[in-house]
């Protein structure tokens, strides 16, 4: 009987152990890179904007939780998410084979193509021998640093990361930089529309890059679920078209 008695108390405890671990998600941390115009970025006042601030604030609403967005520098993204310095990663990052290895995502949110950008007459096009002997800038961690090392500096480019994409943007203004690698919509809404981006366009066909996603950690399962029927709601609704046309007037939906 005193086994029986101490096999139940300990079941007991563990069960009440496990309830007191289990996450309230009353409050959900977003990382979020503010240097990605119409995605996300600062308004004059310091005000976060944009379509995945909208996105990720919709988000909340329907789980009950407070929206508490944490600005950090992109390529420190999964390292912070993982170390649990914010809950989730908001912030234009695409699905990658590599990133699924260290974290969750949810369900695809938009999906746009990658674009070269220099300046107008350069004669510059999206490959290893136009580039040779020239610099692109990308931002650290993203998809656009990834290819750019893989397909073009091993033959001869000078690929140079950045902090964040507004340095990216600077340096390129300046000269010191003869291209820059961007998503496409970024570049086109967050630059060459721009009185800053003037003297620059897009050159050379768009590169297909795939679709983007909240990051959230592997064990926040329970996360993930709430966050996916959030996402489908939003997108059955008509909220998700209702967000869309304040930033495109064109379609960013993930395909299918």
């Amino acid at each position: 009987m005193k086994k029986l008695l101490a096999a139940v108390t300990i079941a007991t405890l563990a069960a009440s152990a496990g309830v007191a671990q289990a996450k309230d998600w009353k409050q959900i941390r977003i990382g979020v890179d503010a240097s990605y115009a119409p995605f996300e970025s600062k308004a004059a006042d310091g005000k976060l904007v944009g379509f995945d601030i909208d996105l990720g604030n919709e988000i909340c609403k329907r789980l009950h939780a407070k929206c508490v967005w944490v600005e950090n520098d992109f390529d420190g993204m999964i390292p912070g998410l993982k170390a649990k310095k914010f809950d989730g990663v908001l912030s234009s990052m695409t699905i990658t084979p590599e990133r699924e290895k260290q974290i969750a995502f949810s369900k695809p949110l938009f999906e746009t193509p990658t674009a070269l950008v220099a300046k107008k007459g350069s004669g510059i096009l999206p490959s290893a021998d136009s580039l040779k002997g020239k610099s692109v800038g990308v931002e650290q961690g993203t998809i656009q640093e990834t290819y750019a090392k893989q397909n073009w500096e091993a033959k001869g480019v000078k690929v140079v990361p950045y902090q964040n994409q507004d340095q990216v943007y600077q340096d390129l203004i300046s000269g010191r930089l003869d291209a820059a690698l961007q998503d496409k919509v970024q570049a086109d809404l967050g630059f060459l529309k721009q009185p800053r981006g003037a003297q620059f366009q897009q050159v050379g066909d768009s590169i297909p890059s795939g679709a983007a996603a909240m990051g959230l950690r592997k064990e926040d399962a329970d996360l993930k679920a709430d966050v996916d029927k959030a996402i489908d709601g939003i997108m059955k609704d008509g909220t998700y078209k209702k967000i869309e046309k304040k930033y495109f007037d064109f379609d960013v939906a993930p395909k299918g």
